[in-house]
């Protein structure tokens, strides 16, 4: 029997062929502005995309750039960069579907559902397998007790993390959104983790609010910090990490992770590491690939501190 996703995929394909001939075939009878060149390049390359998409669907989606959850994606970045939501529920979605198909309690397996939904059901944008054994590693290596992370989105790094730090550890995991907040906080429930995540909603460059919030509620105070976990919007790392360096948070040791320094990139941060490497900063290069795929390459940095950094100047 044939599922209905392939049934669907097969029907893509067939009318994206059936749209190529029917351009080729109609063309002449159209406008004479859409009888242009230009004009038959471009409906000739969307038919086409839109048979490429459809075969991609049939093959069980290996090629992410020609699965429509990630054109989806892309069409939605302006959206992304203002709510950290694609806009189509699939940040929701993710929660249902871990909840439905993941074993209560079971944190291996809410990650390795999530995975699944990431690589055959929507993309998102979470760190992924393959930089997320860097994760687990530069965690498990540190053996922190206090971690921050900066950027939940839907949780899956925090998965990670709690998964990999001691028993006894606590995660602060900030997010901008709330929804969001609230879609982490569902699912490290039933992985059986969320009493050891505490989500808090801000940024740490709110006019002080979440870094009070943090030093009062929570009580951060100087050399806090074991291990610092970077992945929100990437021209704020240097910003927010000049941020904790001001509140002294960070001890000679502290580790700081940052994904996505290569792809899409965060070069004020990448330098500013390369500047005090070996004085204030010991930093490790990892080269990777961007979630969920092979194709565009990524690079992880894990930074030691050495607790020499002079005092950074006052960041608003």
């Amino acid at each position: 029997m044939v599922s209905p996703s392939t049934a669907a995929a097969f029907t893509v394909a067939g009318a994206s062929a059936a749209l190529l001939m029917v351009v080729r075939r109609t063309l002449p009878g159209w406008p004479r502005w859409l009888r242009s060149r230009a004009a038959r390049m471009v409906l000739g390359v969307v038919a086409l995309l839109a048979l490429a998409v459809g075969a991609n669907e049939c093959a069980g989606k290996p090629v992410v750039f020609l699965r429509w959850s990630f054109l989806r994606f892309v069409f939605a970045l302006n959206h992304m960069g203002a709510t950290w939501q694609v806009g189509d529920g699939r940040e929701k979605a993710l929660a249902d579907y871990v909840c439905a198909h993941a074993r209560p309690g079971d944190v291996d397996d809410a990650i390795r559902v999530i995975d699944d939904f990431c690589y055959h059901k929507k993309y998102l944008i979470n760190i992924g397998d393959e930089k997320g054994q860097l994760l687990d590693d530069a965690v498990a290596a540190a053996r922190p007790q206090r971690l921050l992370e900066v950027g939940t989105y839907c949780g899956y790094s925090a998965l990670r993390i709690a998964r990999a730090m001691p028993p006894d550890a606590r995660l602060h995991s900030i997010e901008f959104n709330a929804a969001n907040a609230r879609i982490a906080q569902r699912i490290w429930d039933h992985a059986g983790v969320g009493e050891r995540i505490v989500v808090v909603v801000g940024t740490l460059g709110d006019d002080d609010k979440t870094i009070k919030a943090l030093r009062e509620e929570h009580r951060f105070s100087p050399g806090c910090l074991d291990f610092l976990f970077l992945d929100h919007e990437k021209s704020e790392y240097l910003p927010d990490l000049h941020r904790i360096l001001q509140h002294r948070w960070l001890h000679p040791g502290s580790v700081v992770v940052a994904d996505n320094v290569g792809y899409p990139g965060a070069p004020e941060y990448r330098n500013f590491m390369q500047q005090h490497e070996g004085h204030d900063w010991l930093t490790r290069t990892h080269r990777s690939h961007a979630e969920y795929q092979k194709l565009i390459p990524d690079t992880v940095l894990e930074s030691t501190y050495l607790g020499q950094t002079t005092q950074p100047p006052h960041v608003d």
